[in-house]
């Protein structure tokens, strides 16, 4: 829709009012929010150095971890963890915008809700490669191993696996106030990693546990990112909740940031 207005000296002006391609999404606006993020020193601290201080705290733990050794399996997981809370503590920072006043500035903008999410989804995955990478190294380099083929499995399931963080710190950034945000993402992800099999080895679950693991949204992700060193019995299990997971994280998001900017 184009409209005119009166103009002083070239006679009207005007105003371009359709709809940007792509809800407004591009390049100059994923820019610029990775490297906000990448500034942030104590987000690169949350998700790179933790991860690596508990791989080097826990690998002398021994445990039947199928094709590879156990220092592999705690490789995996504590990359996946870190690849998780990259993915959550960065879209969570939304929780700030808000405080700031910026998602009310968004409302005023031809961005759309979908292509909100979609950046900050592709913002925290780009940083969740950087926990991932590092964790890799180090553990190859001190006695993780397991057949190359698995590994790369691992790491392409963790990478695309923990956007569904991305979704739910998402959720919970624009669901919460500033100042409690991180707090409950804290815990929230901690109590998250124990229940979906994180910290511990999915076939030493308990029939109980594993019951109520397969309703927590990390179950799939970290049965998934685990099936080269311990097999793909229950595969279509992990794939439902996932796909369950990121529907439920995905549609909370998108309908709570048009809650948010339509008070504006």
């Amino acid at each position: 829709m184009s409209t005119t207005t009166p103009g002083s000296a070239a006679g009207t002006i005007s105003l371009d009012r359709s709809t940007p391609a792509y809800g407004g999404f591009n390049r100059t606006l994923l820019r610029i929010e990775l490297m906000r993020i990448l500034r942030n020193k104590r987000t690169m601290f949350f998700t790179v150095v933790l991860p690596v201080i508990f791989f080097f705290v826990f690998r002398a733990n021994s445990f039947n971890s199928g094709s590879g050794n156990a220092s592999a399996w705690l490789m995996v997981s504590l990359a996946l963890y870190g690849a998780f809370v990259a993915n959550a503590s960065t879209s969570a920072g939304v929780a700030v915008e808000r405080a700031q006043g910026w998602s009310r500035q968004l409302r005023l903008t031809p961005l759309r809700g979908p292509a909100y999410i979609l950046t900050k989804v592709l913002v925290s995955s780009a940083v969740a490669v950087i926990p991932l990478v590092v964790v890799y190294g180090l553990g190859l380099a001190f006695g993780s191993r397991a057949p190359a083929g698995d590994l790369v499995l691992a790491f392409v399931v963790s990478w695309l696996g923990s956007m569904l963080m991305a979704l739910f710190g998402l959720a919970v950034g624009f669901l919460l106030p500033s100042e409690n945000t991180m707090q409950v993402m804290g815990m929230a992800m901690t109590l998250l990693a124990f229940g979906g099999g994180v910290f511990i080895p999915q076939p030493v679950f308990s029939h109980a546990f594993d019951l109520f693991a397969r309703w927590t949204p990390m179950y799939g992700v970290t049965a998934m990112a685990h099936a080269g060193l311990a097999g793909w019995s229950g595969a279509w299990m992990w794939v439902l909740n996932i796909v369950g997971w990121a529907a439920v994280l995905g549609g909370s998001a998108v309908w709570l940031f048009r809650r948010d900017t339509g008070r504006v």
